[in-house]
């Protein structure tokens, strides 16, 4: 499928991937798994009736949910901790079994651009030989200043490689909006009602004309360090906007499709007004972009965790 601000790799099979190396009896990531925020759990109106959702994407309508105390990442995964995995497990993502991955068109090298073919339903995306989470542009692109950044172009599968070796999980999509929204019920944004309360900016998405201009009067033009702007109530950042976040759950039922969260840098209420914390898209569990990322979270085991701060309106 197409979705919002993310395309599906097109014409493949299921890949049989070569067997990761089995993780090391104390992976490295246990000291961030250690660092996760506590969250109480309990009952919140999960969803929206927003004039700006669309019916397909299954916003609605708005309903009590419980969940249990879990145990959830301030941050998405950055790249320096992907690494860490990588080099621990000589794990390799999916993107880089399939040898090509989706790049906005606007952030590639001419030579690049000119091997890239356009996706035709999004033609501002190309498929990128040689695009990976080492190389978010592709080829000649690095990961240089970009260590604290989310670690792109991981699939769904990626992320479960990840959570396995470091002892947690993603977040269900229940557990990702409790957390996402900070304590604040049925608002918009993680802060409020406002996009930019006061004119300050809180979110990275794409600000002027898409596709063609981002005045990046934000700060960014593509991803931005995972700790930006100011945290949520519990003390998570960029929770919208930013990257995409995987979710442990099927879009629907009746499909294999798995949930994404947030939204992403390349969003804009022109096409993709999905960087509101009710929205929600999916994609294929194979699928990566340079605008896909995943937060961990966990089970509440142990004391070690840090406790939510108070929510702040």
């Amino acid at each position: 499928m197409l979705s919002c601000c993310a395309p599906a790799h097109e014409g493949t099979t299921p890949l049989t991937l070569s067997p990761t190396p089995p993780p090391p009896a104390a992976p490295p990531t246990t000291t961030a798994a250690r660092r996760l925020i506590d969250l109480p759990g309990g009952r919140f109106l999960m969803g929206t009736e927003d004039p700006d959702s669309s019916p397909t994407d299954g916003e609605g309508p708005v309903r009590e949910v419980t969940v249990n105390p879990f145990r959830i990442a301030p941050t998405t995964v950055t790249n320096a901790q992907f690494a860490t995995f990588v080099k621990a497990t000589g794990h390799v993502t999916e993107a880089e079994h399939f040898g090509y991955s989706y790049v906005f068109g606007g952030f590639l090298a001419e030579a690049v651009a000119a091997v890239s073919p356009p996706v035709a339903a999004v033609p501002w995306w190309r498929a990128v030989p040689g695009a990976t989470w080492r190389h978010p542009e592709g080829p000649g692109s690095s990961l240089a200043a970009r260590h604290n950044h989310p670690v792109v172009h991981v699939s769904w599968n990626d992320a479960q490689a990840y959570c396995a070796w470091s002892g947690t999980r993603l977040p269900t999509e229940a557990e990702w909006e409790y957390a996402a929204r900070g304590g604040l019920e049925q608002r918009r944004y993680p802060w409020g009602d406002e996009l930019t309360p006061e004119g300050r900016h809180m979110c990275n998405i794409w600000r002027g004309d898409f596709p063609v201009h981002n005045t990046a009067e934000d700060g960014y033009e593509s991803t931005a360090p995972a700790k930006s702007f100011r945290p949520n109530g519990y003390g998570l950042y960029n929770t919208v906007g930013n990257v995409w976040e995987w979710c442990a759950d099927r879009f629907t039922p009746h499909t294999l499709n798995r949930v994404m969260r947030g939204g992403s840098y390349l969003c804009h209420d022109s096409y993709c007004n999905r960087y509101r914390v009710a929205a929600r898209s999916s994609n294929t569990p194979d699928s990566s972009t340079a605008n896909i990322g995943f937060r961990i979270a966990a089970d509440t085991t142990s004391t070690t965790a840090r406790t939510a701060r108070p929510v702040t309106a």
